[in-house]
């Protein structure tokens, strides 16, 4: 074993084409990927060719790397096996990385409080409450407390508070039912405790029982909001269910691993046969790959099976890299048989199929769960601006004009991460000339918030602007003048997709696929699809203006209806007076008859 320490440039010119294993470090000295290879002059040198076509992650990687260490092997098994010690050791963040499995959490139902309520815990007591668990990996723990909150509505805080005045963000959000203050029964309460304690047990036929008689109930009371949720839950409970239902015919010891990506995210699900029964599941979720399913499933199996034996047979939906590398590997840590197989026809395929269906139901819950990604996306903001708390209340303004004319402002609402539309607005800017969009921002700021101050009326955790520095700062100037100075705004302009910040000279540059930006775009796109609908409709209302309008008596849907009938003014101007009576009615058509016979026809 050789390790060699000049610079960078001088270690990519002497790299020795023997298997081995590469470790890329940044400016920082830290580990930032670790690969093998059977030669690691190509390898190594692969990645920084000129012509060199890397996916966007990769690339990134390389821009990074600063130093280079390598451990010469004389073996590519030998460099199989260092390369996956060293992953777990230093834990790369381009690597793919399995969750180690130690200290596996619990949920905890605490039986013994007035409101119970779930929360992760470490280890399990003989303490009188319910403990569900261990979870395998952790992060199916975090997401079943978050079913149990989108579906179910019970408590997740550490501590509930009697006589508290205002329910938190979670209530608003619809994931608790807010004992703390007073927003529920404790019937109501109890039977949410009920469903959730059947649902953490997996007692899912008594739950989708329950359920259902609960959603004819509401929906036979006439109250379907509340039987469009059970409906949900119970079809969710489905899905999940079908995960204990599972058994297979013909099957004996075997390993079934498939994924569903999207978008750089990964779910990753490992079924383990015994006996022709799926006995235990394994799930993953890894946040940023851009791996092909070779490569992915070759550092997969490098981890996974390092620390446990492997089975009999090992199905994927494709091989991994250096497959007969692997199975010789695999063999040594079985020191017996290990086949790595590619379903395509049987009982063998379906399994595989439904392991599939199982990592994208976890891929939904994990990376999609519509409440949990608003929640998400706030407190994201909330880290990003620097704000005390998630933004419950946020409120968006955008500019909307043809050539400097008909210049209106929306403003528009979102509430716990939902766009609230019966508070929307619009301003019909009028102290503006021209196309000025700083003004105009000025002009609606000040009118919005003079008047909440007027009024003694609730003010925004978060104004928002549709736009870029000029915008935010127009915005911050009004604020000031109108005594808001101290209310958090901050602009988001189109281009780039930069967010300015009051007092902050660059703006911040938040991952594409992070919550929080996605966030701050739906709301934007909401404000300026809300702003040029307007304009719209104010730009067609002013063009409408025909010689039909000047006709007193006459307004501009009879206009519309009478041009919609003769197709023109010159149309309506020859029309006889029996073809006028069935279009607007005998009065108005007498009207519009007197007028063109007091009026010569225009030549």
């Amino acid at each position: 074993m050789v390790r060699v320490n000049p610079t960078l440039e001088e270690k990519l010119v002497a790299l020795p084409a023997r298997p081995g294993v590469y470790l890329y470090r940044n400016a920082a000295g830290e580990a930032i990927y670790i690969g093998k290879a059977k030669s690691l002059r190509s390898r190594v040198r692969s990645y920084f060719q000129p012509s060199a076509q890397h996916p966007p992650r990769i690339a990134r990687m390389v821009s990074e790397v600063a130093d280079l260490e390598l451990i010469v092997v004389d073996t590519e098994m030998e460099a199989l096996i260092l390369e996956s010690n060293m992953i777990k050791r230093e834990r790369p963040r381009y690597n793919v990385i399995l969750r180690d499995d130690k200290h596996f959490p619990y949920l905890k139902l605490s039986q013994r409080d007035a409101y119970p309520r779930v929360s992760l815990v470490r280890r399990a007591r003989l303490d009188g409450n319910v403990y569900t668990g261990p979870f395998l990996p952790a992060s199916s723990a975090r997401r079943s407390m978050k079913l149990i909150q989108r579906y179910f509505q019970v408590a997740t805080c550490k501590e509930i508070f009697d006589g508290r005045r205002r329910p938190c963000l979670y209530y608003h959000l619809d994931q608790c039912l807010a004992p703390c203050a007073g927003k529920t029964t404790e019937e109501e309460y109890g039977r949410a405790v009920d469903d959730a304690r059947l649902f953490l047990e997996g007692r899912h036929r008594d739950l989708e029982s329950s359920l259902d008689e609960r959603m004819r109930e509401a929906s036979g009371q006439r109250l379907y909001e509340r039987a469009a949720r059970y409906r949900d839950t119970l079809s969710t409970v489905r899905g999940l269910s079908v995960k204990q239902r599972m058994s297979s015919v013909g099957l004996e010891e075997q390993d079934y691993l498939a994924h569903h990506e999207d978008g750089g995210s990964v779910a990753l699900q490992v079924f383990q046969v015994r006996g022709g029964k799926v006995q235990a599941r394994r799930e993953f979720a890894i946040e940023e790959t851009d791996l092909a399913p070779p490569a992915f499933y070759a550092q997969v199996l490098a981890q996974y099976y390092s620390e446990m034996t492997p089975p009999e047979e090992i199905c994927l939906p494709e091989l991994p890299e250096g497959a007969d590398l692997f199975e010789r590997w695999l063999r040594d840590r079985r020191e017996g048989r290990v086949t790595l197989h590619v379903p395509q026809r049987g009982e063998k395929r379906k399994l595989l199929e439904l392991v599939r269906k199982n990592a994208a139901l976890a891929f939904e819950a994990r990376f999609r769960a519509h409440h949990t990604r608003g929640v998400a996306g706030l407190e994201e903001l909330a880290r990003a601006l620097g704000l005390d708390e998630p933004p419950y209340r946020i409120e968006c303004f955008d500019i909307s004009n043809t050539q400097g004319t008909d210049s209106v402002a929306s403003m528009v609402v979102w509430e716990g991460g939902k766009p609230r539309k019966s508070e929307y607005k619009i301003y019909n800017v009028k102290s503006v000339e021209g196309s000025d969009d700083f003004a105009s921002i000025a002009e609606a700021v000040t009118r919005r918030y003079r008047r909440l101050l007027t009024e003694d009326r609730r003010l925004p955790d978060l104004v928002l602007i549709d736009g870029g520095a000029g915008q935010l700062g127009a915005a911050v100037a009004a604020l000031a003048r109108v005594g808001l100075p101290m209310l958090p705004v901050a602009s988001i302009a189109k281009r780039e997709e930069e967010i300015y910040v009051q007092g902050d000279d660059e703006p911040l540059q938040l991952d594409r696929r992070s919550a929080g930006l996605q966030l701050v775009q739906r709301v934007r796109d909401e404000a300026h699809r809300f702003a040029v609908a307007r304009h719209r409709r104010r730009r067609a209302k002013r063009t409408l203006r025909t010689e039909l309008t000047d006709i007193v008596g006459i307004g501009p849907a009879t206009a519309k209806k009478l041009l919609r009938e003769f197709g023109s003014v010159r149309g309506v101007r020859e029309a006889g007076i029996e073809d006028l009576r069935r279009a607007i009615g005998p009065r108005l058509a007498e009207i519009v008859a007197g007028h063109y016979r007091a009026r010569p026809a225009a030549n």
